[in-house]
């Protein structure tokens, strides 16, 4: 909601957030947004301590402790439950926290054996809990549920205001061209991505960071893959809950 509010203020010319929370801010500021690349996708996974959830159908009766309820993790697993015919509401319970810390908290403490974590957060907790282990890649699931659609599990895309973007042509295409080789050099360069990584304070220790990286699916999509990957994405949402993309599908001025 702050990312939202700062977009929506003025205040920020270009910020990254969720692919659905982009179709929403869209369609709340009349189109004076869009959508330069998907800089993510899919990182999320479940986690279990123990081997009974081997696919979605097992995760029927189970309680899943999860974050980030009316986001990316929400929507994703209602989606992909529903598609592997269980009820969201009936079949599963899920145990929403405020941050992926908690979940992260509950499996160490015993308090939980099934999360939905996103990466770097599936990592640390195996740091933590060596016999933690990735029962289910959602992006996998995902990509089983469209095999024909080119969506992709969107988790990240980076939004700019578009008046900024109509005055200043030459620096959004140079922005978009250093996104990939950033993106390009981490994904080449581990282990130096890592010390700046823990530098930054984003994961405390380098070594942690090397590990979870080749899993935290950092991109830059732009152009057509990014609207066929992206549109894919937030018409499953939008079939599933019109609300989760603000009530109406974005337009083709969504995608720069």
């Amino acid at each position: 909601l702050a990312l939202q509010e700062q977009a929506e203020s003025g205040k920020t010319y270009s910020i990254g957030m969720d692919g659905e929370l982009a179709a929403v801010l869209y369609g709340k500021t009349n189109g004076a947004v869009e959508v330069l690349a998907v800089n993510t996708l899919g990182v999320l996974y479940i986690v279990e301590n123990g081997g009974t959830v081997q696919s979605m159908a097992d995760l029927k009766g189970q309680t899943i402790v999860a974050a980030g309820k009316g986001s990316t993790p929400e929507y994703a697993l209602r989606y992909l439950l529903t598609e592997n015919g269980l009820n969201p509401d009936a079949d599963v319970v899920v145990d929403w926290k405020s941050e992926h810390s908690e979940c992260v908290a509950a499996l160490a403490s015993g308090a939980a054996t099934v999360a939905l974590l996103p990466q770097p957060f599936v990592t640390v907790a195996q740091s933590k809990m060596p016999d933690l282990r990735v029962a289910l890649d959602l992006t996998e699931e995902w990509d089983k549920t469209q095999p024909e659609n080119g969506s992709s599990l969107v988790t990240g895309v980076t939004v700019c205001r578009k008046e900024v973007l109509e005055q200043n042509p030459e620096a959004a295409e140079m922005f978009v061209k250093e996104h990939g080789e950033s993106a390009e050099w981490v994904n080449a360069n581990v282990t130096d991505a890592a010390e700046l990584v823990a530098a930054a304070g984003i994961i405390e220790k380098a070594p942690i960071a090397a590990k979870a990286i080749p899993y935290c699916s950092i991109v830059c999509i732009d152009g057509e893959d990014m609207k066929t990957r992206l549109s894919g994405y937030l018409e499953a949402l939008y079939e599933m809950d019109p609300s989760a993309v603000g009530g109406q599908m974005p337009d083709d001025g969504f995608y720069y």
